[in-house]
């Protein structure tokens, strides 16, 4: 029986990470509006629908400048990541290194996805769920569109204590970012590798 090649696994990874993440998406995009709920485990994880314009887990960067410049960061980021994962697969390196760097590339390029073309194609979300290929064109152009974040597990949802030095009283979530899939395999693949770094980069010359 032949064993698949580091190579082939990388890529069969990649493509299940983006095949799923985009299903999911368009999934969320056609069925639910900004800012709907569906419970899945009660209070402590649901489906949580947002966009946002930003970095991974919600966060921001300013305007349609800061967008484009983050997204032109983005192409870039995926570029040099996919030469290193090409240079360590040559090198018979660590498989777990390999998969790792895979699912982190695989992660940049789903939110890629949403940036470059989701707001082309799809209309907006906030009162109905969005129409793929609206007669009217997009809500956004090449490179300006949102990225859709979903998933949201609020584990534990309380207050500060009064007696907390910091933020008495106030609200208290965690895990309060809202993602999706490709911000999972990004984190998922730089937890991997800080964690068994020794051992993946050990055959690293």
């Amino acid at each position: 029986m032949k064993i698949m090649s580091a190579g082939k696994k990388s890529i069969l990874l990649i493509v299940l990470i983006l095949v799923a993440d985009q299903i999911f998406k368009f999934w969320i995009k056609t069925h639910m509006v900004l800012g709907e709920e569906i419970h899945i485990f009660g209070k402590w994880g649901m489906l949580h629908f947002v966009e946002n314009n930003g970095m991974a887990f919600g966060m921001e960067m300013g305007g349609k400048s800061g967008k484009l410049v983050l997204s032109i960061f983005r192409i870039i980021a995926v570029c040099a990541i996919g030469w290193f994962l090409n240079s360590i697969i040559k090198k018979n390196v660590n498989l777990g290194l390999v998969l790792a760097v895979s699912a982190i590339l695989a992660g940049a390029v789903g939110n890629i996805i949403d940036s470059a073309f989701y707001g082309m194609v799809f209309s907006e979300s906030f009162y109905q769920p969005a129409v793929i290929f609206p007669p009217g064109g997009g809500y956004s152009s090449f490179l300006q569109g949102k990225v859709v974040d979903m998933l949201y597990f609020p584990v534990i949802n309380t207050n500060w204590p009064d007696w907390s030095p910091f933020r008495p009283g106030e609200s208290f979530i965690f895990f309060r970012p809202v993602f999706n899939i490709s911000d999972s395999s990004i984190t998922c693949g730089v937890i991997s590798i800080l964690l068994f770094q020794k051992r993946m980069f050990r055959d690293l010359k």
